[in-house]
């Protein structure tokens, strides 16, 4: 091998290590999940991999630094954008006053033998006094809704402040896919 291939190699992988680099710092970041606040959708341990600048939607699963823990992010459901109103009742949820149905949730409620809910009664105003997610915030809650530090004790998350939108798990392979 002369002195012009290996050059053209090193050159190759430099590039090849830049690029990698680029897409992790401002296209994706691996995240692992920590805790049970999203079982069974994300379970403790996973490695997920989470898209960054995406438009976030309701029902996505978000990552934010947690506001009660520096230091600490959180991987959370959003349930309410900027305008909506929420609200619980009877274990289901409305939102802007019509019922949505939380299908990923269903495989845990059928698992509950307490009959209890899994989401208890709250709406936002005897949360936080206002009936509306305010301008730039978000509401969001953990799958495991009954363990969950989400904004129902934490408070609204800025909008400003998510770090990226969970797509994909990863690892264990056995979980190997996209989140839904």
């Amino acid at each position: 091998m002369n002195i012009k291939e290996v050059g053209k190699s090193i050159l190759y992988f430099l590039v090849l290590a830049a690029i990698l680099i680029g897409l992790r710092h401002f296209v994706f970041t691996p995240v692992v999940v920590k805790g049970d606040s999203m079982d069974p959708t994300l379970i403790d341990g996973e490695r997920v991999i989470a898209l960054k600048n995406t438009k976030v939607k309701r029902f996505d699963i978000v990552t934010f630094p947690a506001p009660d823990d520096p230091g600490k992010n959180y991987i959370k459901r959003v349930i309410g954008l900027p305008g909506d109103t929420v609200e619980y009742k009877n274990d289901e949820l409305y939102i802007n006053g019509k019922k949505y149905e939380e299908a990923y949730l269903d495989e845990f409620k059928g698992k509950l033998t307490d009959d209890q809910p899994l989401t208890y009664d709250f709406n936002l105003s005897e949360l936080f006094g206002s009936e509306k997610v305010p301008e730039g915030e978000l509401f969001v809650l953990g799958d495991n809704r009954r363990i969950s530090k989400d904004s129902r004790i934490i408070g609204m998350i800025k909008e400003k402040d998510i770090m990226a939108d969970v797509k994909f798990v990863f690892w264990p392979i056995n979980r190997f896919g996209t989140v839904d």
